[in-house]
């Protein structure tokens, strides 16, 4: 018997060479054979970290009686779906149509012509639980052949051709000329599937899903930003998440995240670090210790990374594609999750006896366990106390040292392109959030290793490699768009202009390859073997290609300035629309890129930065805050004064006195160059809108005025503004704004790292145009700021349309505040038009949700215990001519009115 895959690229093949089955890897060759003599084909599809993959390898592609049935009845087909996404979409969505379900192995029935007419995934050896075992199956369906071979053909013929059918609908892009899905429906759908009680997706098994999770984080709502925090709070406190050696596997079998599926992927923990990155910057320190749990799990991938997965050539170093679920335990038996498993007496004998009942408690360790054999994941359980708490993490590296003596999961050494791509965009986004120079040169060589060995320099590139050697599967658009994403994200980081060039080259050939008469895009080239193209648009596991395809086309489009790549991912965007609307979690990084368009529709988000540096440092507090503070969809730039390579971005900008200078511009509208990172959150978050007005007198893309409802202001977004719209409009500092001429304003002021004097924070966020909130007493007022003998309470800002205070109102500490009152109080600032709002003390969310406090919202007074928190309800927006506790609203002496 040939040993056919003995020299594959994929270390999965490989482990089948020493099968009693007769494999034939995937191609045209393996179909000629099945021609010839005339036999159905079995396609096996599974992965090198599947644990059932390898059971069933064990209990049936080993075995005697079956390999010879297979062998003299079928033409066997082994297929690595990490090499070959397209064969294995292809065929999922046969499983999927025929069986209702689909995972790993996947196990196809087709006829010579690879036409499916059967499918199932894991078989057992022996018959079970009402289902067959595999050879049962086989010598079913060879019968079958046998005896009624023109009617199984026919089926085959029939599957094929729906499925191709439903692959090749007149428009998947669908209405070019239609208006998308409201995002804010989209999104609210998504939150409402979110677990309120361990976070994540719906119940058991639950994956993180870091794409929708991001865009969640988007338009910076205080309910989405909230669900994000708690479900990964809870991912990085459970068992899925490996905090001794860091890194997460890939899913829960439970729905409290406490028992994993073992293996661990490249491609999950890439997703998650840019994730976990972007939750971070969202959660600010009034949070208490998530934001130090997201940095300690974010620090983990990296670290596991590049002690366990790293693969080191002359060209660069990439990174293995994952790491198996089982491994020999004590026994010497394989077993899934051995080596990442403990019993309250193993943690006895690293720590001493203190700590150890202490590291018990915090990891859950109980003499019960999670697992049949009383063995437990660690998972960190309560509010331990926090200096003891860093101790024992502090001493992890001592139980990472024990854990290494066990016998270790094997390695995926295979190198996948699109995985690595994508692992060099978020190591970038990270590396300027945390100031790790280290990873910045961690995504560099990545995207070095790629662009030699995968030879992305020549217009025949590689899926994967092995020990630095291409293998013989073509890159696919998940690989092409990977890879232009993670270039032009570090080339906008470290202003590299070469990196810019590799992403606009592989980006153009991704677009000639894959881009379909419709306007969206293929997942690979065409297959003369596979009876349709691979074509995916939904997310399965990861974003899909086309979603991340469509993000790298943006990135791109705005570090060159070149429109026409925007307009080819709006060309491809409706695809993804069609299945948002079948369900918000079809598409994260779709729905993420719909609410960023939206955001920006009305002059929220999406800055284009360019970061003059006559040193050109990318570390630079100024290039940093900018990473930290800028609005989801933003791109970066880093040069040097006229610096070539970005398009127009650095053309005519210099640095001001020899200092680092971001210039940022919104939606072709530029602000004042900044050079004091202190300052850089106005011009980031300023709403803006363009001066032209369409035919109905109303301005492009804003919404008729209204009220978002409670806590849109509240403790979520920097800079989030529901405010509604107004008529009036006028031009300061080279933007036309929206803002009323007074609104209402309030401070939270810990967040973003301001000093602790509260009334110095206060005065420089008031100047900067700061919106966020305060439930805190501002201690540091001065005389002239309250009325003497005021009691110290919480206080709103008055502030006018060029961020100016106006008034400082203190609402009372006490639980009934008139409504009138704070209108009173408003109005006193001379009659003239502001916005303003009323807090309110109220108990919990469950409470401000109900029917029974819905019904006070009217009324003039709303009286509550004071012990409980404050929380925004609403604001008001007041207009010229409007009559306000006897004053009439007059803007006349109001300077550029």
């Amino acid at each position: 018997m040939a040993n056919r895959l003995v020299a594959e690229s994929s270390p999965y093949l490989r482990g089948h060479a020493d099968d009693l089955i007769d494999w034939w890897p995937w191609g045209p060759r393996a179909l000629a054979e099945a021609r010839r003599r005339q036999l159905p084909v079995l396609l096996s599809v599974g992965y090198a970290s599947c644990h059932w993959c390898h059971v069933m390898a064990q209990e049936s592609f080993r075995d005697p009686q079956v390999a010879q049935f297979v062998n003299d009845n079928f033409v066997a087909i082994a297929v690595d779906r990490e090499e070959r996404p397209d064969v294995d979409q292809v065929f999922m969505n046969a499983t999927q149509a025929l069986t209702g379900q689909g995972g790993w192995p996947m196990t196809v029935f087709c006829t010579p012509d690879g036409e499916p007419f059967f499918a199932g995934t894991y078989f057992p050896s022996q018959a079970r639980d009402g289902q067959p075992s595999f050879l049962q199956v086989c010598q079913t369906l060879a019968r079958a052949w046998a005896e009624r071979r023109d009617e199984v053909v026919e089926s085959g013929a029939h599957i094929a051709s729906q499925l191709a059918d439903q692959a090749s609908v007149a428009d998947p892009a669908g209405d070019q000329t239609g208006e998308p899905p409201a995002a804010d429906e989209l999104l609210a759908g998504a939150l409402a599937l979110v677990d309120p009680d361990n976070g994540g997706f719906g119940t058991a098994p639950k994956f993180p899903q870091p794409a929708s999770l991001d865009a969640l984080m988007v338009t910076g709502e205080p309910h989405q930003i909230g669900a994000v925090q708690l479900s990964l709070e809870h991912i990085v406190r459970g068992g899925i998440h490996d905090i001794v050696g860091g890194g997460f596997h890939r899913y829960a079998v439970d729905a409290a995240w406490a028992v994993p599926h073992f293996e661990k992927m490249l491609d999950d923990n890439a997703l998650l670090l840019g994730t976990l990155t972007r939750a971070w910057r969202r959660t600010g320190p009034e949070t208490g210790d998530l934001r130090e749990h997201f940095e300690l799990a974010i620090r983990g991938i990296v670290g596991w990374l590049s002690r366990e997965m790293a693969i080191t050539t002359d060209a660069g170093t990439a990174f293995a594609s994952g790491q198996d679920a089982d491994s020999l335990d004590a026994d010497g038996q394989r077993v899934e999750g051995a080596f990442y498993l403990w019993t309250p007496h193993q943690v006895e004998a690293v720590f001493n006896r203190r700590d150890a009942l202490f590291a018990q408690a915090v990891f859950h360790l109980t003499p019960k366990g999670t697992m049949p054999d009383h063995s437990s994941t660690l998972r960190l359980h309560g509010d331990p106390d926090p200096d003891r708490l860093k101790r024992i993490l502090g001493e992890l590296r001592e139980v990472r040292e024990v854990r290494a003596e066990r016998p270790a999961p094997a390695r995926d050494d295979k190198v996948v392109a699109g995985w690595n791509g994508l692992l060099a965009d978020s190591l970038t986004s990270a590396a300027m959030v945390f100031g790790e120079p280290e990873w910045l040169t961690m995504a560099r060589s990545v995207l070095d290793y790629l662009w030699s060995v995968h030879h992305f320099d020549t217009d025949h590139a590689a899926r994967s490699s092995l020990a630095g050697v291409a293998g013989p599967a073509p890159a696919v658009l998940e690989d092409y768009a990977g890879f232009a994403l993670g270039a032009a994200r570090l080339a906008g980081a470290t202003g590299d202009t070469e990196l810019l060039d590799r992403a606009v080259t592989v980006l153009g050939r991704g677009v000639e390859l894959f881009g379909a008469d419709d306007g969206g895009f293929f997942d690979a080239q065409h297959d003369e073997a596979l009876f349709t193209r691979a074509r995916q648009l939904a997310d399965e596991g990861g974003p899909s290609a086309t979603s991340i395809m469509v993000t790298a086309l943006q990135v791109v489009a705005g570090l060159t300035g070149n429109r026409d790549w925007a307009d080819r991912a709006r060309r491809a965007e409706p695809g993804l629309w069609q299945v948002l609307e079948q369900t918000p979690l079809a598409s994260g990084w779709g729905l993420t890129q719909l609410a960023i368009d939206a955001q920006a529709t009305a002059g929220m988000g999406r800055a284009q930065v360019a970061i003059v540096d006559p040193e050109s440092r990318p570390m630079g507090l100024l290039a940093r805050a900018v990473w930290r503070l800028a609005p989801e969809g933003t791109v970066a730039a880093l040069g040097t004064p006229d610096a070539p390579g970005f398009g127009e971005l650095f053309a005519q900008r210099h640095d001001i006195d020899g200092a680092p200078t971001a210039y940022i511009c919104r939606d072709e509208t530029c602000f004042d160059p900044v050079t004091d990172f202190t300052r850089l959150r106005d011009p980031l978050w300023r709403r803006v809108v363009r001066a032209s007005l369409p035919a109905d007198g109303r301005r492009k893309g804003t919404r008729p005025a209204h009220d978002h409802g409670p806590g849109d202001r509240a403790h979520g977004a920097p800079g989030h503004d529901h405010g509604p719209a107004t008529d009036g409009m006028r031009v300061m500092s080279h933007v036309a704004t929206d803002k009323p001429r007074f609104e209402w304003r309030t401070l939270r002021t810990a967040e973003f790292g301001f000093p602790g004097d509260q009334r110095d924070a206060l005065v420089a966020a008031v100047l900067d145009g700061t919106k966020t909130a305060t439930s805190e007493p501002l201690d540091g007022y001065r005389r002239h700021d309250l009325d003497p003998g005021d009691e110290l309470g919480n206080y709103e800002v008055v502030v006018d349309s060029l961020n100016q205070p106006v008034a400082l109102i203190r609402i009372n500490s006490v639980a009934t505040v008139p409504l009138a009152d704070v209108d009173q109080a408003h109005a006193a600032r001379d009659g003239r038009g502001f916005t303003t709002a009323a807090q309110w003390r109220t108990a919990h969310e469950e409470f401000w949700n109900s029917d029974d406090f819905r019904a006070k919202l009217g009324e003039p007074t709303l009286e509550l215990g004071d012990d409980t928190p404050i929380v925004l309800l609403g604001f008001r927006t007041y207009r010229p001519g409007d009559v306000v506790a006897g004053h009439v609203v007059d803007f006349s002496d109001v300077p550029g009115a």
